[in-house]
């Protein structure tokens, strides 16, 4: 093991989209970053690449988040080469596009599915970390919830309520980590990213993000970056913040 001065952060999912914007925000303020994906590694290398740019050091691992067997593989990997974990953002997720009113559309497994990566996964590796994460002043818990909890629209009735599970969990687990971990959530509005228009398809794409732009308040959608400088603020700046979800909207609910 090779400790280091350096903070770490661990993003999963950041082979593209949010993660990979995390995973970059983080690399160039000067961090270590974990990168994580779950199938193909030549995106996630690319990430990994754009970070070491930046200065950090990073480490690539293939992990299926669903699986606490590889969520613990992932820990020890961290605390074997750097002993140590900052921030965990557990951004990683999955869905499935089924319309609101195609209730047949979704199944048991459907759920269990979409549970078993956005409500489970984010536990297993909250808990795998968290024994590395209490020994750092500060140390911080970010999940990567969305809108959909809270306004009954998204991708799927299951992703909806996955989120909001997600939202729960939050706050149990703040408490439970308290208050040598802060656990936060942010849950963004339409977010511009090519995974999302193409589970939409291009014409509801844009037919989507007109309207979300047309009514939210700011007149405005959310990019991976938006998200991405949330979970640096409570990954890093809010220390006397626990518990809380964040509504990163541009103002839609005002409206």
């Amino acid at each position: 093991m090779t400790e280091t001065t350096r903070k770490v952060c661990v993003v999963t999912g950041s082979s593209s989209g949010i993660g990979a914007a995390t995973a970059r925000l983080y690399a160039g303020n000067g961090w270590n970053v974990v990168v994580n994906f779950s199938r193909d590694p030549a995106p996630a290398e690319a990430v990994a690449e754009e970070c070491r740019a930046l200065g950090a050091e990073v480490l690539v691992i293939k992990a299926d988040i669903s699986d606490d067997a590889d969520c613990r593989r992932m820990a020890d990997e961290v605390q074997k080469t750097w002993g140590r974990a900052d921030v965990l953002v557990n951004n990683a997720g999955t869905t499935k596009f089924v319309a609101l009113k195609n209730l047949d559309g979704l199944d048991a497994q459907d759920f269990q599915d979409i549970y078993s990566v956005n409500v489970i996964g984010a536990y297993q590796m909250t808990r795998a970390f968290a024994p590395m994460l209490e020994k750092q002043e500060g140390a911080g818990v970010v999940n990567i919830s969305s809108i959909a909890s809270m306004m009954g629209r998204g991708s799927c009735i299951a992703y909806m309520a996955s989120k909001g599970a997600l939202n729960a969990m939050t706050a149990g687990l703040a408490r439970a980590l308290g208050p040598a971990i802060r656990v936060n959530a942010i849950a963004p509005g339409f977010i511009e990213s090519p995974w999302l228009r193409k589970g939409l398809g291009d014409d509801r794409y844009e037919a989507a993000r007109q309207d979300y732009m047309n009514t939210a308040t700011l007149s405005a959608v959310i990019s991976p970056e938006d998200v991405a400088e949330a979970a640096w603020w409570l990954g890093v700046g809010a220390r006397k913040t626990t518990g809380e979800v964040l509504l990163l909207d541009a103002g839609l609910r005002l409206a």
